[in-house]
């Protein structure tokens, strides 16, 4: 149970084994012709969380640049509740028509499988992998006039002296505050209570008001407050210091060698998506994430362009599905 306070091959018949051995054979023809036509409306990308989040500012740069590029709008469409599994469901069901993508994350696609009992949907098999967009380490967050801690060392002293005391926020139950707080926490033996949000921007909102006492989220929604002198880092979740601000030391370095609790970023597509489209949309998003325009951008925002083939993306949500679910087992941890 998850402790938060109040808050928000079976066989086949000789006639349907030889239907299925003769698609092959047809849709060489009609797929390249519908692939060579996409798109010819508008594509939506599903954000399954509120505005203001990693996910969303991710989704909303990405759709600016596809729809330059594709000719065509690309709409995002926030559809937030439980954790992003409502919105995850709903790009699970749709057409696999190459007109409904998501921006997934790690906790969409790796740790909601371990954290949600009975959902619609499988990570892997409902879904097809297009493009890992990037890689966001997290930055661990205080509000100073909460939390006298101005190290990592201090806030963990703290919060060896308040058990349970403290409160860190995330955007909703699975979401990767939460479970790379969950990692912190039992790497260094210390307890502090979750209080979820239905989204990123709502539990920042609150972080700056003194609602709550901190967070650790993705450098783009976090950074700019913690620039501006609003909110103290006190650490990065990566093994190396962020590029764009190496003022911050890592937590590893801090006196937990070898912590590391990176979130990731990529467009999936509902699974059977023609391949011709997945092919196109990898190559046109790669050549966008490490263009001059986009990538100088998205890594002052701390987040590390990291396009690779849809086969690469696929292994490392199995990879990182296997990996926290081994920790939420260990936590015993369970959405309700």
């Amino acid at each position: 149970m998850i402790r938060h306070a109040t808050r928000p091959q079976a066989r086949l018949g000789r006639r349907a084994a030889l239907s299925a051995l003769a698609l092959p054979l047809l849709l060489p023809r009609a797929v390249p012709a519908q692939a060579a036509r996409w798109p010819e409306r508008p594509v939506r990308i599903i954000v399954p969380f509120t505005p203001g989040g990693t996910t969303d500012i991710l989704a909303r740069a990405m759709a600016a640049e596809l729809q330059e590029a594709l000719g065509q709008p690309f709409v995002v469409e926030n559809r937030p509740g439980a954790g992003g599994t409502l919105g995850t469901e709903q790009a699970a069901r749709a057409a696999p028509d190459g007109y409904t993508l998501m921006m997934g994350h790690i906790g969409t696609l790796a740790v909601n499988p371990g954290l949600y009992r009975n959902l619609s949907f499988d990570t892997v098999a409902s879904f097809q992998p297009i493009v890992l967009v990037a890689v966001v380490p997290s930055v661990l967050a205080v509000n100073p006039r909460r939390v006298a801690a101005r190290s990592l060392p201090e806030l963990l002293a703290l919060a060896r002296r308040r058990p349970g005391e403290l409160t860190y926020g995330s955007g909703g139950n699975g979401s990767a505050a939460h479970i790379g707080m969950v990692a912190l926490c039992l790497a260094a033996g210390v307890e502090m209570t979750h209080v979820p949000y239905r989204g990123t921007g709502p539990m920042i909102t609150d972080l700056l008001a003194g609602t709550i006492d901190l967070t650790m989220t993705g450098g783009p929604p976090i950074l700019p407050p913690v620039r501006a002198g609003q909110l103290l880092a006190l650490g990065v979740s990566s093994l190396s210091r962020l590029a764009s601000d190496p003022q911050i030391p890592t937590i590893a370095e801090q006196g937990l060698p070898g912590f590391e609790a990176v979130q990731w970023y990529g467009l999936v597509a509902p699974a059977g998506t023609p391949r011709p489209i997945v092919d196109r949309l990898n190559g046109e998003s790669a050549r966008i994430l490490l263009s001059e325009r986009l990538r100088p951008r998205l890594e002052a925002e701390g987040a590390e362009p990291a396009p690779g083939t849809p086969e690469a993306f696929g292994e490392l949500i199995r990879r990182e599905r296997d990996r926290w679910g081994a920790l939420i087992r260990q936590a015993h941890l369970r959405a309700e």
